[in-house]
């Protein structure tokens, strides 16, 4: 696919910009890359030059811009569909359509309680009734998915598929914040973050000069 660069923000906080640029990487789709470092003085205009919304990620295909990330996979898959970013089977696709859907839409107060940090490793956040619910919840649509599509691959439909994207960033915040997990969401987690992919993304966050306060613990910051 030619023509094809993603617009990032730092590598050490943006989970959103996390989600597409691992799809990419896995479906083997080549594309140029630009880091912009979000909250400082001149990010809103350098964002603004590459897509109207002004927030990452950003694909841009040519004339086409795409934005959002559940956006740039959906683009992704239509126009490489040999890149099977959704599985094959049209239950398990619907299922991981939704699950990608309610991770898009949803887990606020997991979110807002423990933001992706690969760098740091912040004090455990205080755990509220919503944020626990999220973590649950999470942890069902993982067992849910293993139990019913999850043969042939340590993925959540075997395979690695667009919604293990959608999902690697939690991963990622478990292992920050040190939240217990039953055995079959672990090992899900682990298989998330020993991919090759995700492994060029941490070591490259891991070498950013740029901090965000209000995302880090400093004493723990090795920049």
């Amino acid at each position: 696919m030619a023509n094809l660069t993603l617009v990032v923000g730092n590598k050490n906080y943006s989970s959103w910009s996390l989600r597409p640029w691992l799809a990419i990487r896995e479906a083997g789709i080549a594309f140029e890359e630009i880091v912009i470092p979000l909250y400082r003085a001149e990010s809103k205009a350098a964002l603004l030059r590459h897509s109207p919304a002004g927030k990452v990620p950003v694909l841009r295909h040519g004339e086409r811009v795409v934005w959002d990330s559940l956006a740039i996979i959906e683009y992704l898959a239509e126009t490489l569909p040999a890149a099977g970013l959704w599985p094959e089977d049209p239950a398990a696709r619907a299922l991981a359509r939704s699950v990608s859907a309610e991770m898009h839409a949803g887990f606020a107060a997991l979110r807002g309680a423990m933001s992706m940090n690969l760098r740091d490793q912040p004090p455990r956040p205080e755990r509220s009734g919503a944020v626990s619910a999220d973590i649950e919840r999470v942890s069902a649509i993982w067992r849910d998915c293993r139990a019913r599509f999850g043969d042939g691959g340590p993925f959540l439909f075997g395979a690695f598929s667009a919604a293990d994207a959608m999902y690697a960033p939690v991963a990622t915040r478990f292992r920050t914040y040190r939240v217990g997990l039953d055995p079959i969401s672990q090992a899900y987690a682990d298989a998330v973050l020993a991919l090759p992919s995700f492994r060029e993304w941490e070591a490259a966050a891991l070498q950013e000069p740029w901090v965000i306060t209000k995302y880090s613990n400093p004493a723990a910051s090795n920049t």
